[in-house]
This record gives C-alpha cells, structure tokens and sequence, in this order.
C-alpha cells in the first residue's frame, strides 16, 4: 500500500505539470506567432518480484513479475507548425508561410546574441530601424548596387523623409522618398534549424538555438528551404482549443483518479491499524 501510495504522488505531479502546460498553451492562445506545448509521460523503475525462468524439459517458462514504482515526466515538446495567416494591412507586419523563423537582436553592432520568432509584427523607432515591440532590432542582410542580398547582416533602417515602405516576399525592404526615388535598403533574414523542435524558449515569445536544435542556417526567405514573407500579415497562435480543453480535462480526471487511490490506500491501512481493537 505504500509503495502505490509513492507512485501515486509521483502521479500527481506529473498530471500537475501537464495542467501547468495546458493552462499557458491556453493563455496564449491570442499571442501573435505563439508555438504550444504538448506533454508525454514514461513509467518509472519496476520493483522485481519474480524473475523470469526458461523453459525446461518438465515445465514451460514462466514471465517475470514486477510492481510500477509510478511515473515521470519524459518531455514537454514545442509543436511548430505553422498557425494561421491573419491579415493586418500594416506594412511592416510579416508572416513566414513555410518553414524558418525571423532573427532579433540586442546587439545591433556585434549581432552576438541573435534569438529566434515567428512573431512578425514589426515596427519602427525613432532611429527608423525595424524593431520588435520589446525593442529587439530585426537582423537583416545589406544589398548590393543592383539590390541583391550580401551575407552581410545589419539591422534594417528606413530613412528619416520616407513616403512608403513595402517588403516583398523575399524579405527585400523598398522604400519611396518623398522625391519618388525608389531604393532596396535591406532584405530581412529567416533561419532554420536541423531539429527545430529543439529550440529553447526564452521570454517574449522568442527562442533561442541549444546543443539539440544544431546551428542555424540563416539566408533570405525563398531560399535555402526557407519560406516565403507575407507582407501586411501576422502568424497567429497554432494552439488549438478543442485539443487543449481536452487536455485539460485528461489531465483533471488522471489526477482525480490519482487522489483516489490515495484515500483508498489510507482507508487499509486505517483497517490494518484498527484490526489490534
């Protein structure tokens, strides 16, 4: 009985933990380029109480018989496909349809500390520079004399006088002046990761590249296996409700079941305790 009462608590924080994840997967379910979460279990060590025996010339094999000492939590899994594609009329605003993830800095000069998003709604400060709404600068390459992307990177600054700014599939930003002079001034970065799912979180809806996700490969979108730029449009959350309030509920009724066990194991060991009167 006390050996199912310890696996029994090792239930309930697992199940904790899986509400935990469902519960922030929930809370963000309006954050723009939002990845949820999906949790998996795996059984704890089994206590032997009978060893497995061969077959002999008089009697057949016999299996072993063990006893689960509980449950642990094996992983907590980032899901990354893609959410859905909602239309802002913003210039700046971008969404990737395809694989790759937008570069952000706070390190505009050295570009020593670059994290990962798929939160495209940019804007830009009072230096012109194309930013993320916590300030991180958008890492981009520079462009040639004929507009081309260099492997150069550099942060994307419009001019001071620009009439309008458009941003093109392959992440090429074009702005007009006020003098109708049409000039490339930068293309906008993307990378990818050999396993994505690898990717550590970090605050603001950012990643960041760890021993498991490999290094990236950063290019400009359209090539290398990257996805193109929607211009004017934002990724929304790709949580999916219906899932999560499943989850929700799986994950309420395994701790209930989990509770009861040990009210009922409490219950024998009262009558153990009581068979003395």
């Amino acid at each position: 009985m006390m050996r199912g009462m310890f696996a029994t608590i090792s239930a309930l924080r697992v199940h904790q933990v899986m509400l935990d994840v469902t519960a922030n997967d929930i809370a963000n379910v309006n954050t723009i380029g939002y990845k949820a979460e999906r949790t998996s279990f795996k059984d704890a060590l089994s206590q032997l109480q009978k060893g497995a025996s061969a077959p002999s010339t008089t009697l057949g094999g016999t299996n072993a018989a063990q006893v689960g000492l509980g449950v642990q939590l094996n992983g907590i899994d980032n899901l990354m496909q893609s959410g859905a594609i909602q239309s802002t009329g913003n210039a700046l605003d971008c969404a990737i349809q395809g694989d790759g993830m937008f570069r952000v800095t706070d390190d505009p000069s050295g570009f020593g500390n670059i994290l990962y998003t798929r939160a495209g709604n940019f804007s830009r400060d009072a230096n012109g520079d194309l930013v993320t709404p916590e300030g991180y600068y958008v890492v981009g390459f520079t462009v040639d004399s004929a507009g081309a992307p260099t492997t150069t990177q550099t942060t994307i600054n419009i001019p001071a006088g620009t009439k309008s700014v458009t941003i093109g599939q392959d992440g090429l930003v074009t702005t007009v002046d006020s003098a109708g002079v049409v000039s490339q001034v930068a293309a906008i970065s993307l990378a990818k990761f050999p396993n994505d799912q690898g990717l550590e979180r970090v605050s603001g809806n950012k990643f960041r590249a760890s021993n498991n996700s490999g290094p990236e490969t950063a290019a400009t979108a359209g090539t290398n296996g990257l996805g193109f730029i929607t211009p004017g449009s934002v990724e929304m959350s790709n949580v999916d409700l219906a899932q999560e309030f499943t989850n929700m509920i799986t994950a309420q009724r395994g701790f209930q079941a989990n509770s009861r066990i040990i009210s009922t194991a409490d219950e024998m060991l009262q009558e153990l305790v009581n068979l003395k009167h």
